[in-house]
């Protein structure tokens, strides 16, 4: 009877992300009611579903909260240096095209530190999926005024109101020329399961924001409850517009927010642009020497 009771102890504790996760690093970081985690389970959820196989998956973060994404994923995993996961990543995917390859970090390393890298590598539409974290401050350094903060938030740097117009991720992206552009929630983890299953299929530049509370800092400088508290106000405040117009899905201090699948297109990845170039290069001087008599 003792041994029965074991075995079933046992696969009752088993985790159910034991093989995509690095179980000797758990429990996380994060604080409790964070959006992070969750976010991190829909990503767990995706990888069971892609067509890469997970051994050719690479993820890449910077510095920050969700930078510590990356080493509890049981995959070749890399944490770079502050706003520098972008240029990782693309020389991760020049160096080895058949990697997929996954920038998981927030708002504050991939749009403010690292906002230049983010829109050159959405220009070239390097093949790679960036998925930003945004909890509208930079919150592991202090809670500080970011890139994201919505205008009259309160922050540690701006403890009267942030009076600075801050960036439309979504609208930055696709100006800049993403091929998969979509916004969720922390709380959407079906949708952003399905969201970052198709951003990982897919080639070239994919970008997917996912709004998440930050409850240490952001929710209590801002009195606006728990994490959790925090979490279900962007859910149910949330307005699903797939295809929406993304010059007029600015957020605004605890106001609507919308949410959905804005751009899926189709353009030539940097490297399909590169070896067309090389092979009509190399086509140009063959005729130039005279073909095959040279």
């Amino acid at each position: 009877m003792k041994a029965t009771a074991t075995v079933q102890l046992a696969e009752v504790t088993e985790h159910p992300m034991e093989s995509i996760l690095r179980m000797d690093r758990i429990p996380h970081i994060w604080c409790p009611t964070c959006g992070i985690g969750t976010a991190l389970t829909a990503f767990a959820e995706a990888l069971k579903k892609i067509e890469t196989p997970l051994e050719k998956v690479c993820v890449v973060s910077g510095i920050g909260c969700t930078g510590r994404v990356a080493g509890y994923i049981k995959l070749d995993s890399f944490h770079s240096t502050h706003g520098r996961a972008i240029p990782f990543a693309t020389g991760l995917k020049l160096a080895n095209p058949e990697l997929k390859v996954v920038v998981f970090s927030g708002d504050g390393d991939i749009a403010g530190i690292g906002g230049n890298h983010f829109i050159h590598a959405a220009r070239r539409n390097m093949d790679i999926v960036v998925l930003c974290v945004n909890n509208f401050v930079y919150a592991m350094t202090g809670g500080q005024v970011a890139a994201t903060t919505p205008l009259t938030a309160n922050t540690s740097t701006s403890p009267y109101g942030n009076f600075e117009n801050p960036f439309s991720l979504p609208q930055l992206a696709e100006s800049c020329g993403a091929v998969y552009v979509a916004r969720w929630t922390a709380l959407h983890v079906r949708r952003l399961t399905r969201s970052m299953t198709e951003a990982m299929n897919k080639k070239g530049f994919s970008f997917i924001e996912i709004i998440c509370p930050c409850s240490t800092l952001y929710s209590r400088r801002n009195k606006l409850g728990t994490g959790l508290d925090l979490m279900k106000f962007y859910h149910d405040n949330s307005v699903i517009k797939h295809g929406a117009d993304t010059r007029e899905m600015a957020i605004e201090f605890q106001k609507k927010i919308i949410v959905g699948k804005f751009i899926d297109r189709e353009r030539p990845t940097f490297l399909d642009a590169h070896n067309d170039w090389l092979r009509k290069r190399l086509k140009d001087k063959f005729v130039a020497y005279g073909g095959p008599q040279c």
